[in-house]
């Protein structure tokens, strides 16, 4: 048996391992829940961290979809489910998708990008816009959200340190 190609698999595999362990030094330990900071409307919001889905969710009621300046948009109303207040933003629509719903029917969904802020770690992702108010939580993040940032341990809650504050305004006209 040759041993050198072994002895190169070996320097490959323990390079791949190491970039893999550099890359998760990079990530946070958060709960299944964790607080939320929206710094577009300023509003903390209960966020239900989910790897088991891939892409993101608020909790918004769509007021209307037009076009403008030859872009997509949404004016949107988010509710705060603690004050009862609502904020209402304009966000470009990046894409709309089809989603399957457990039943089996199908929902289409506008897609925006906002800006979140957990643990003090500041992220700008897409979120499909769709009616939450039955669910615990106003935002899931799903793991294209996560997986730059996060590890999430499914049996804890609220790990993550506070330290969210409002840099930036997304509400704005287009």
């Amino acid at each position: 048996m040759n041993k050198i190609p072994i002895k190169i698999l070996c320097v490959f595999l323990c390079a791949q391992t190491s970039n893999a362990a550099a890359e998760m030094a990079d990530l946070k330990i958060f709960g299944w829940l964790e607080n939320a900071f929206l710094p577009g409307p300023g509003l903390e919001i209960k966020a239900k961290l989910d790897t088991g889905a891939e892409t993101s969710s608020l909790d918004a009621l769509v007021i209307k979809k037009f076009k403008k300046g030859g872009k997509r948009w949404v004016r949107l109303a988010l509710l705060d489910r603690d004050s009862g207040k609502e904020y209402i933003l304009v966000q470009e629509r990046v894409r709309t998708i089809g989603v399957v719903q457990h039943d089996g029917s199908r929902q289409t969904r506008p897609v925006v990008l906002i800006e979140v802020c957990i643990g003090g770690q500041n992220l700008i992702t897409e979120v499909s816009l769709i009616d939450r108010s039955e669910f615990n939580y106003p935002l899931l993040l799903g793991r294209s959200a996560l997986a730059s940032f996060a590890l999430v341990d499914p049996g804890s809650m609220f790990l993550g340190e506070p330290g969210c504050v409002p840099d930036s305004k997304q509400v704005s006209e287009p």
